[in-house]
């Protein structure tokens, strides 16, 4: 995890509506208008929060047809465990590093690639 994804992670629990979508959806799937009715919140501020959350890969959505032929969407929780201790901070300031170093490297290649072909 990148400290990136670590950021992202702790923003998207860090709001009290998002936590209670979190606490509703660890009882299952659920259509989004069910969810909206259930925490009493219109759709388009759901959908903000879910949004969120979905990029932080905590919950997961997707689409399916009704028998009529409506989209209907459906959230349901992603597996996941956050536990924040001062090693897992190191830990993503490493991996950054890391990431660092190897775009540093790709494109220093690719300069003298191009250096090359001159």
């Amino acid at each position: 995890m990148t400290s990136e994804e670590l950021v992202a992670a702790l923003t998207a629990i860090g709001h009290p509506l998002r936590l209670r979508i979190i606490a509703e959806l660890a009882g299952g799937r659920v259509h989004v208008s069910e969810l909206a009715r259930r925490l009493g919140m219109s759709r388009p501020l759901l959908y903000m929060h879910l949004d969120r959350l979905e990029k932080a890969d905590l919950v997961a959505g997707s689409l399916e047809l009704s028998e009529d032929g409506k989209a209907m969407k459906y959230f349901e929780l992603a597996p996941f465990e956050l536990r924040v201790t001062a090693d897992t901070v190191v830990r993503a300031l490493a991996e950054d590093d890391k990431n660092f170093a190897e775009d540093k490297k790709n494109t220093e290649q690719a300069l003298d690639a191009k250096e090359s072909d001159r």
